[in-house]
This record gives structure tokens, sequence and C-alpha cells, in this order.
């Protein structure tokens, strides 16, 4: 079955074309967009799949990181934000409970074990990144802070924004639309406007064979596990995560650790905006700044995922099938995107059904490689 294929590519970049209808060929009922930047310029702006458009906004879930990541990083190149410095200095109530000594870059490198509350959030305090920060720095950490790391899944978005808050005056929210999206025209917002949801497509349940349900549910990690609470399972009205960016509340309060909407040409622009300027702009980042945020910080046994990952200041890093130096994150919904300064090249990946398990999946690898192939030789 032939797939049908909509979009452009630049000279040289054909096989990322051919990745990408061999994966639709593959799935006919996948829907996924690509777009990739070589330097400012697009070169790779394809979509294909039903009920897709390469304008079709949806749910990236923890790719929304990426973005807080940077408008953290612009604190740091700026000198306003400290990596060694405690907490407590721009934040004093995040000290309770033993959580005096944790310092920026633990917060940052998922080491201060402020995973969530033993009670968890409902969908609607979930929305409000305010509401998760005040009650995650007053509960106690689920690990001695810096003796180890775990993913700040639903988190890390939130207490990162309040620390820029104390610091800006202004929530995470409004420093990314105002010194990132909107300068940039980026197609990936924090706080997605009402005007806006018409170009919106919900995220699609996986599909399971029934193999594979049963391996699922015999792996699943305990709800009240480290797991389980850093993910909210324990929260028994919890939607399931693949309905998370479905909801119109999440997509409105933007939380910053999984509520971005966007498309694949969003991912891609804030990478691009980040290591290389876009539409005239310099690039966000200097050289020296994007070296520290790849730079591997927290490598080895992830306790909250149970497996082994690598994490930079805040993203993502280490990935096998990229060069050193860079830098990234993923979503549980299977987008990706990603930066990598020595070859020039920004990546960003949307697919509409969640996938199994979640996360990025060879998919998005196959096509980095495509487009590093391209650059590479």
């Amino acid at each position: 079955m032939s797939a049908t294929i909509r979009g452009t590519v630049a000279d040289g970049f054909e096989p990322v074309r051919e990745e990408f209808a061999a994966l639709l060929r593959e799935t006919p009922q996948h829907a996924a967009q690509v777009s990739v930047f070589a330097g400012e310029r697009q070169v790779v702006d394809l979509w294909g799949g039903p009920d897709i458009e390469g304008s079709t906004l949806t749910g990236v879930f923890s790719s929304t990181k990426g973005a807080a990541y940077l408008a953290t990083a612009l604190l740091i190149q700026a000198g306003e934000l400290e990596l060694d410095r405690e907490v407590i200095a721009y934040w004093p109530e995040f000290g309770a409970a033993g959580k005096d000594t944790v310092t920026v870059r633990d917060l940052l490198t998922h080491r201060a074990g402020a995973i969530g509350t033993d009670d968890g959030f409902t969908v609607e305090e979930l929305s409000d990144d305010r509401i998760v920060a005040e009650r995650v720095a007053a509960h106690r950490p689920y690990w001695r802070p810096g003796s180890g790391f775990g993913y700040h899944a639903l988190t890390i978005g939130a207490l990162a924004g309040e620390v820029l808050r104390r610091i800006t005056g202004r929530t995470m929210r409004q420093f990314y639309e105002e010194e990132i999206r909107a300068p940039f025209g980026i197609d990936l917002h924090l706080g997605l406007p009402e005007e806006l949801e018409h170009r919106v497509a919900p995220v699609l349940p996986a599909r399971l064979t029934r193999e594979e349900r049963r391996e699922a549910e015999r792996t699943a990690a305990a709800p009240d596990s480290l797991g389980g609470i850093a993910g909210n399972e324990h929260r028994p009205e919890q939607p399931p995560l693949a309905e998370l960016p479905n909801q119109r509340c999440v997509r409105a309060g933007g939380p910053a650790s999984v509520g971005g909407v966007g498309s694949a040409r969003g991912l891609a622009g804030l990478y691009a905006a980040a290591v290389s300027g876009t539409g005239g702009r310099a690039p966000l980042l200097r050289p020296e700044t994007a070296a520290l945020l790849a730079r591997p910080h927290s490598v080895g046994h992830d306790m909250v995922l149970g497996s082994h990952r690598c994490f930079g200041i805040g993203f993502m890093t280490g990935l096998p099938f990229l060069g050193a130096g860079s830098f990234g994150h993923d979503g549980a919904g299977g987008s990706m995107a990603w930066a990598d300064p020595r070859t020039g090249l920004a990546f960003g990946y949307v697919r509409r059904r969640f996938p199994h398990p979640g996360g990025a999946g060879p998919d998005a690898e196959r096509l980095s490689r495509a487009a590093r192939r391209c650059v590479l030789g």
C-alpha cells in the first residue's frame, strides 16, 4: 500500500522523505509530521497519514520540556541563575522537609527527589504549574537529594518555572511566549489560545494486541512505586497518560512538563532558534551555553524509569544516534526534537497515535539517522 506524503524537502534531503514514506507504508493508519532545519533554513517539511496536515497541532507530552529548559538556559546564560546555588536562594519555600541543600544543578538534572506528592494531583491541578510547585515544595523528597536521579516527569517544568518566576516576575508561560515563541514565530505553545483550538487533532490511544496488553499489565510499575508516583498513577481518578493533552484544561494551562501543543515545525523551529537562529535573528544560545546543556550530568540507572538514562542540564543527551554535543527531548506520545550544533541540524517529529510502549521509538530514531546521513554522507 502506498503512503501519501505531502510537503517539501530541499535537494540532498530526499532520504528523509524516503524513510518517512517507508514508515507510513509499514503502518498505514499512522499519522505524523517531520521537520528538519539545516542552520536557519527549513529543509524538510513533511506530513502524511489520515487526518493530519502540516499545520495540525497536537499534544507533544514531555517534548514540552525543551521549551522550559531553553527558557531556563537563557537565565543561566545571562548570569541571573547560578547552577551551584541552592534553590532556596531564589525560592525559600522549596527548602521544606529536607530539600534545603538542593542546588539548581541538582534540580535540573533530576536529582532532587521532588517527583510528586503522596496524594497526587487532579488533572485540573496538573494543569496549573503554580499549584504543582507549591505542593511539591512543601513535600519531602522521595530520596536523599543528590544521591541518585530519577525522571521528574510531571513536576520539573513547574519547579523550574517557579525558580524562573522568582527571578523574573514572569511565569514560564509568559517568559517563553515573550522571549522565545513570539519573536521566532515558533508553532509550539505553552497555553494554547482558544482561537487556535480548531487546528488541534486529539492524541489517539495506542493499538495493542491481546499479547501486548497482557505484557503491559504484567510489567507495569506499581501505582505507589517511584515510577507510579512520578506519573501520578497513584491518583485514583487519573486518566490514562495518552488522554492528558486531550483535556482543554491541560492545553489552556500549558504545564511546562507535559502540556505543550505544537507541530513538528514548531519543535524543529524551537531548536533551530536555540542553536542557529531563524528569520534573520541570532541564535538564542551561545556555543558555550549549548555545550553546557549537552554535557552529561546524570548518567546511569534512573530510579523512576527503571532504565539507563543520560541527562544534561534538563535536556536528554548522549543519544547514540546523535553526535556528541547534541541535546533534545522526547515525549510519551512518540514526539521527539533535538539540536545537533556540530552539523547545524534541528529536528522535530510529531505523531498522533500513542505508541506502545510510550516514548519516542524507532520511527523517530530512523528519521533522525536519515537526516544526519544527509549532511554527514
